[in-house]
């Protein structure tokens, strides 16, 4: 069975094969360009046919999102298992979840049009009914490509709040109530914390250099919500631009 999305990667494969076969002596430019789309199509309906044939199983696909975080980087085309996935993907941006099959993924990161040499390259390990963000983050020639698994399940009535750090020159931070006690402390460059349930409510979060009460980030008004898990990305430069900002992410 398939949907009607991997239908269409087919379809477009198929239209594209037709092209690049047309071209493919008086015009050898044209025929690698529609024949590069006629594989990068091939191969996300290949992924996206897997993906419902393991959930007609029954089995449940793992999930995973992107997000770019690398503040003095360039836009960027994303591969999964060699399938572009994104294209002229900006910063601060994130995907929505993909699902995938279980099993292991090479995630290549390039400058967008230029798939010489890879800002990035990792093998990510996914894990059937489990969800995952996968962020690229640094800065300079230091960059990295990190793996955080996400969790929806949150105590009846609670909220569930967890604290990453992608600010690659913020150093160590504490995150806390503001005027109230720290929820996270001594968060350094790209560690997460575990998830925190807390008691739904709207506050005002401070993320303050580890140890001090110098103020790094003030992220006022934040509405905690019950029964939802929330992920606070420090992503940008502390003292410099993109400025240090906050993403806040479900879960």
């Amino acid at each position: 069975m398939t949907s009607d999305r991997t239908d269409a990667y087919f379809q477009k494969a198929s239209k594209y094969g037709m092209l690049a076969d047309y071209y493919k002596y008086h015009n050898p430019p044209l025929h690698m360009h529609y024949y590069k789309k006629h594989l990068n199509n091939l191969q996300k309906g290949m992924l996206a046919e897997r993906a419902a044939m393991a959930r007609s199983e029954g089995v449940q696909p793992a999930k995973i999102r992107i997000l770019h975080a690398i503040p003095d980087g360039p836009n960027v085309d994303v591969l999964l298992n060699g399938t572009r996935v994104l294209k002229d993907f900006p910063y601060k941006k994130v995907t929505d979840y993909l699902s995938v099959p279980e099993g292991k993924y090479q995630v290549d990161v390039y400058p967008t049009g230029n798939h010489v040499s890879s800002l990035l390259s990792r093998k990510v390990n996914v894990e059937s009914g489990k969800s995952y963000t996968v962020a690229a983050a640094g800065s300079g020639n230091k960059l990295y490509l990190q793996t955080y698994e996400d969790k929806f399940n949150v105590p009846s009535g609670l909220t569930n709040v967890r604290f990453i750090h992608l600010s690659p020159n913020a150093g160590p931070v504490d995150v806390g109530v503001k005027g109230g006690n720290n929820l996270f402390t001594n968060v350094s460059f790209r560690k997460g914390t575990d998830y925190l349930s807390v008691y739904p409510a709207n506050v005002d979060l401070e993320v303050k250099k580890a140890g001090t009460s110098d103020v790094a980030l003030s992220l006022p008004n934040v509405n905690l919500l019950p029964n939802t898990a929330y992920t606070v990305y420090a992503i940008g430069l502390a003292g410099d631009e993109p400025s240090l900002e906050a993403l806040i992410l479900v879960p």
